[in-house]
């Protein structure tokens, strides 16, 4: 073994470089966690837009980009969410500077006209199928939050995402009139000191991860 081959998780082979640098793969992995105390400060609109503003360019099937966000900034509309989410994570919607529903939108096909102008004749098949729609949306917005919570750290936001809630309530509650279909929920601020009280967790190498044929 050379003095230039490096070692990582038992593996002794050469590994190319990222073409980011340290500090930004630290800013969106390496340090970053998922975060349940938030400061006082303020996340603005314009914050969330720049972040869906670059990250609607990562990939999903068709460009059918079906993640859609319920921002949720009101005490009012706060406590609407809060009803819904498991007992555990009330108190952190209610804490949160702002809070995002994050929604797949079953009726993205109406936008392949504008977003893949050659899938437009599917757009007409896509109608009568629900059940495709459903799965392509769903799938393809869970894609989009991964997109996400790398976006919102890339604007120095930390974000923590949260499942435990009841995902049809939240829907009669907030989407009755679009179809939306909640995914998750994640909360958005400013991390206080760690952001969790919890040590940061392992993760399998990429020998424990992969499979070569």
């Amino acid at each position: 073994m050379t003095t230039d081959t490096p070692v990582r998780d038992g593996l002794d082979f050469p590994l190319p470089g990222l073409a980011i640098g340290d500090d930004v793969a630290d800013l969106l992995f390496r340090e970053a966690r998922s975060a349940a105390a938030f400061t006082s400060a303020e996340v603005s609109d314009e914050q969330l837009a720049a972040v869906y503003d670059l990250v609607k360019w990562g990939p999903t099937a068709l460009n059918t980009v079906p993640l859609r966000l319920l921002v949720v900034r009101t005490p009012e509309a706060r406590q609407r969410l809060a009803a819904h989410m498991s007992e555990g994570n009330r108190d952190r919607v209610l804490a949160a500077p702002v809070t995002l529903v994050v929604a797949a939108d079953t009726g993205f096909h109406r936008h392949l006209p504008t977003l893949a102008p050659h899938m437009t004749a599917f757009a007409d098949v896509l109608e009568g199928q629900p059940e495709q729609r459903d799965s392509m949306a769903r799938t393809n917005a869970l894609i989009q939050v991964g997109y996400l919570v790398i976006g919102l750290r890339a604007a120095g936001l930390a974000a923590g995402p949260m499942g435990g809630m009841e995902a049809q309530a939240i829907d009669d509650e907030f989407f009755a009139e679009n179809g939306w279909k909640s995914l998750m929920v994640i909360n958005v601020g400013h991390v206080e000191g760690e952001g969790t009280h919890r040590p940061r967790g392992e993760r399998l190498s990429y020998a424990q991860a992969s499979l070569t044929v």
